[in-house]
């Protein structure tokens, strides 16, 4: 990695979480399908690091589901990592617009993801991030290999270094 070029995500993330205390990590996806559990994959690699002002979610399918325990927490920001094809090289990681019709969302939950971050902003108050994470859909039946798991691991080195400068 040349530390003078950053990632896609990491000027605006970083951007993002300014004056951010408490953060909260959101993992959605399948852990079945390699397709969509990239996301899940990602928050359990942070979760590991026990950083002390990052509480991270396992939300699997239904991100619906951790709504009570966010509020409970109170986080600043919210990071929703969710598996996302965005027609780049896999193991991206990018800032993702809810509201960009040219992204789909690889996983499959219940309700809208956008719906879902509209309420959790509303009901903690906090900002919302979405990040993408491009899967490798030629490999329908494994996770990343080569490439792609380099470029992976790269990237969640950025973002927990992102993390770890917060505070």
């Amino acid at each position: 990695m040349n530390p003078g070029v950053p990632f896609p995500f990491e000027g605006i993330l970083r951007q993002r979480l300014e004056n951010s205390r408490r953060i909260a990590i959101v993992g959605i996806g399948d852990v079945l399908s390699p397709f969509d559990r990239s996301g899940m994959s990602v928050a359990g690699e942070i979760e590991k690091l026990e950083l002390p002002h990052v509480k991270v979610f396992l939300a699997g399918t239904v991100p619906e589901s951790i709504t009570r325990a966010l509020r409970a927490y109170l986080p600043d920001h919210v990071i929703f990592l969710d598996a996302a094809d965005m027609g780049v090289q896999p193991g991206s990681i990018r800032f993702v617009e809810p509201r960009n019709t040219q992204v789909n969302l690889v996983s499959s939950h219940v309700l809208p993801l956008p719906v879902i971050m509209e309420f959790v902003a509303n009901d903690t108050g906090s900002r919302v991030t979405l990040l993408g994470i491009q899967p490798d859909l030629n490999r329908p039946d494994r996770d990343f290999s080569g490439p792609g798991q380099v470029l992976l691991q790269r990237n969640i080195s950025a973002l927990t270094d992102i993390l770890r400068s917060v505070i």
